[in-house]
């Protein structure tokens, strides 16, 4: 499970756990419970170069399909295979089993304009 206090958030409800300059990607506690039962995932494509803020993938839920969005630019690395026949991992462990996918940042300065947890957890009031 990552490590939340380490996290970067983006202000579309996204997590990025850096190591370096490779990346792991989720969406927030807040955000699973918005999106509520997830019931399927598409998954980016491995090998899909995404510009920050780009269409990623797609989460279905009983409620609609809401786009997950990319909270920095780069490479696909790898997806969470998992996902395709557990997707409620998203909601039931959205920090650790319920990861999306990888990223290798090609520009990683801009993990340096997400927010911390604690900036992420005030900004969520004004959504």
């Amino acid at each position: 499970m990552a490590d939340t206090t380490k996290l970067r958030y983006a202000k579309t409800h996204e997590w990025l756990n850096l190591d370096g300059t490779q990346g792991r990607v989720g969406i927030s506690d807040y955000a699973q419970n918005e999106i509520s039962d997830v019931v399927f995932v598409e998954l980016p494509r491995v090998g899909r170069e995404l510009k920050k803020g780009d269409s990623a993938m797609v989460v279905e839920s009983v409620k609609a399909a809401f786009d997950i969005y990319a909270p920095v630019s780069g490479k696909v690395t790898r997806v969470n295979e998992s996902l395709k026949d557990h997707p409620e991992l998203i909601n039931s462990s959205p920090f650790g089993d319920g990861w999306l996918f990888e990223i290798q940042l090609s520009q990683p300065v801009e993990a340096n304009e997400l927010m911390d947890q604690a900036q992420y957890d005030s900004s969520k009031g004004n959504h």
